[in-house]
C-alpha cells in the first residue's frame, strides 16, 4: 500500500471476545464496534497468547508466543533485540504515536544501573512516541485535564479514580465527559488534525512530507475497578444478565485443580458471594464497554467527516479478556477461555465488507497481517502468519486448527507459589492447546501440579477435568504429543534458517509457519 495509508490500531484492556452485540451477545450493546465489523472482517475465535497485560501485549506487538519473547509478567523485561510493530511502521516512514499504554518493561541491559524505567512494568515500547502516555498507575496527563477544565481532583487522587460515588456505589466520581476514555479520543482527534495542519487531513510520514499516520489508540476501559460513569453504569438491568459460567459450588469448582483451588478463593480474584453484587457487577463491566463503543464511533464518524475513512486501516482488538464471575474468578489468569478470547476487527482499504471468520486466529498473526497490509516484509521471528486472505474474502488453503496460549505464574519477587507447592520459579508455568473438541494444559510444575484435559464436545463450561479418566487416556496422550510437536516447530528461528556454505556463503530460508 501508498505510504499515505492511515493506521488506527485500537485496543480494549480486557475485553471479552463473546461480549459485542454482532457476536449475539443477550445483554451487551455494541452498534459502533457491530458497524466496524459489518464494514470490514470480523474474527470470532480469535485468541490472546498470554496474561495479564504485558506478557499478552508482547505478544501482540511483535509476533512471538510467550515461549519465545519471554517477558512472562508484568514487569518482565522485554528483550531489545526483538522487533515491533512500532518498529515495523517506523521503518515504513511512519512516526508512530502512542496514545495510552504498551506495559512495556525496559530491557535493564539498555538502560544505565539507577534509570527510572527499572522501577516500573508500565514502559512504552520502542519505537513508539509517547504523544500522551498514560501509564494506569500515573495518568498524570489525564488528571491535569481534568483539573483544568474545573474537576475537583483531589492530590491524592486514587480513591478518586478506582473508588465509587457515595450513592451510587458503581459509579465513578467523574463524569463521563471528563473519562479517561472521553480524554484519549479527544487527544487522538487533535493530534491527527494538528499534524495535517488543516483540521484532519493526515498526518507527516519521514522527510517531513505530508502523509500517512500511524496511531495506537490503548484504551485502558472494561479494564477494572468495575464502575463507569453516568449513564453507563445504569445502560443495564442487573437482571437481565447471563449466569455466571460455573460449576454448582466454588468447592466443587476449585476442586478440579490444585492450582484453581488457591486462585478461586483469593482475595483479589475471586467472584462476589452474593448474587446480586455479581450481578451489579456484570452489569457494570456491559456499561463499561458500551462507553469504549460509544467513543469508537465517535472516531468512527470523524474519520469520515475528515475525509480519511477510506484510506484509514482500523483494526480494534484486546490485550486479554476478563473471567467476569465465570469459575467464580474475577480477572485473567489461569487457562479458561473467558482470559484469552478476544475480539478482533479489520476494517481499511481494500478489505472485504462483512466477513466472518470462525477459524482460531491469535495474537500472534496481527502484526503479519498488518506488515503485508503496509508492504512490509514480516520479521522471520513472526509466529503467526498473516490474516490478509480473509480480509480479501478468501480461505487460505490451510490454516491452523488449534489455539495456544500460555500463563506463567512465578514471581522472583514473592515465593508464595513456589512454597505452596514445593515449586522452583521455573515450575510455576502453564501451557494450553485448545481445538474444537478438547483442551489439554500442562504444567511445567508435573506432577506437583497435574495436566488437565476438558472434552469439549461433552463439557462445553470446561468444569470436568477428565484427564485422569482412563477412558480418556488414549486422548489426552494425543494432546499431549501434539502439544509437545508443535513446541518444537515454533521454537524461537531467528538464526535457524540460515546455514554459512564454502559454496555460496550465507544461504538463508525463511519458511512460513503452519
Amino acid at each position: 500500500m501508498a505510504p499515505d495509508v492511515n493506521v488506527l490500531f485500537i485496543t480494549a484492556d480486557q475485553w471479552r471476545g463473546d461480549c459485542l452485540s454482532a457476536a449475539a451477545h443477550p445483554v451487551v450493546r455494541t452498534p459502533h464496534l457491530d458497524a466496524l465489523a459489518a464494514a470490514g472482517v470480523s474474527f470470532r475465535r480469535h485468541f490472546a497468547q498470554a496474561a495479564p497485560c504485558g506478557p499478552s501485549r508482547a505478544a501482540l506487538y511483535t509476533g512471538m508466543y510467550l515461549m519465545n519473547h519471554r517477558s512472562v509478567l508484568n514487569g518482565t523485561p522485554l528483550d531489545a533485540r526483538h522487533d515491533n510493530v512500532a518498529l515495523v511502521a517506523r521503518r515504513l516512514g511512519y512516526e508512530p504515536a502512542l496514545f495510552g499504554y504498551t506495559d512495556t518493561s525496559v530491557d535493564p541491559r539498555t538502560v544505565p544501573p539507577g534509570d527510572e524505567r527499572l522501577t516500573r512494568y508500565e514502559g512504552v515500547l520502542p519505537g513508539f512516541d509517547p504523544v500522551c502516555h498514560l501509564p494506569e498507575s500515573e495518568p498524570v496527563a489525564w488528571l491535569d485535564w481534568m483539573r483544568a477544565d474545573g474537576v475537583d481532583v483531589p492530590e491524592k487522587w486514587r480513591p478518586f479514580v478506582d473508588c465509587g460515588a457515595p450513592d451510587a456505589p458503581w459509579r465513578t466520581r467523574y463524569d463521563a465527559a471528563h473519562s479517561q476514555t472521553r480524554f484519549l479520543t479527544e487527544r487522538l482527534m487533535a493530534w491527527v488534525d494538528g499534524r495535517s495542519g488543516a483540521g484532519g487531513g493526515g498526518g507527516r510520514v519521514g522527510g517531513g512530507a505530508t502523509g500517512g499516520w500511524f496511531a495506537h489508540l490503548s484504551f485502558l476501559r472494561p479494564h477494572p475497578p468495575f464502575l463507569a460513569p453516568a449513564p453507563y453504569d445504569t445502560m443495564f438491568d442487573p437482571a437481565w444478565v447471563p449466569a455466571p459460567v460455573r460449576a454448582a459450588t466454588r468447592g466443587e469448582e476449585g476442586g478440579q485443580h490444585p492450582l484453581l483451588g488457591v486462585m478461586i478463593d483469593h482475595p483479589f480474584l475471586k467472584s462476589p458471594d452474593d448474587e446480586q453484587e455479581q450481578r451489579e457487577l456484570q452489569a457494570t463491566y456491559y456499561g463499561m464497554l458500551a462507553e469504549v463503543d460509544d467513543h469508537i464511533g465517535m472516531l468512527l464518524d470523524w474519520l469520515e467527516s475528515s475525509g480519511q475513512a477510506e484510506r484509514t486501516i482500523v483494526i480494534f482488538t484486546s490485550d486479554h479478556g476478563e473471567n467476569l464471575g465465570d469459575h467464580y474468578m474475577l480477572h485473567k489468569l489461569g487457562w479458561f477461555d473467558q482470559s484469552y478470547n478476544v475480539p478482533l476487527i479489520v476494517r481499511g482499504p481494500g478489505v472485504t465488507a462483512g466477513g466472518v471468520v470462525a477459524s482460531f486466529t491469535e495474537h500472534v498473526d496481527v502484526l503479519p497481517t498488518i506488515c503485508e497490509l503496509l508492504g512490509a516484509e514480516v520479521p522471520l521471528q513472526c509466529d503467526g502468519r498473516p490474516l490478509t486472505p480473509w480480509l480479501r474474502g478468501e480461505t487460505p488453503d490451510t490454516w491452523r486448527r488449534e489455539t495456544h496460549f500460555e500463563f506463567d505464574f512465578r514471581d522472583p519477587d514473592s515465593p508464595l507459589l513456589e512454597s505452596a507447592f514445593g515449586l522452583t520459579l521455573e515450575e510455576c508455568a502453564l501451557a494450553v492447546l485448545r481445538d474444537d473438541h478438547g483442551k489439554y494444559v500442562q504444567f511445567s510444575g508435573y506432577p506437583a501440579l497435574p495436566s488437565i484435559f476438558f472434552d469439549i464436545d461433552a463439557d462445553p463450561a470446561q468444569i470436568r477435568n477428565v484427564a485422569d479418566d482412563p477412558e480418556y487416556a488414549a486422548t489426552v496422550l494425543a494432546y499431549a504429543q501434539r502439544m509437545l510437536a508443535w513446541r518444537m516447530q515454533h521454537t524461537e528461528r531467528t538464526l535457524t534458517g540460515m546455514k554459512l556454505t564454502m559454496h555460496a556463503g550465507l544461504v538463508e530460508r525463511n519458511a512460513p509457519r503452519r
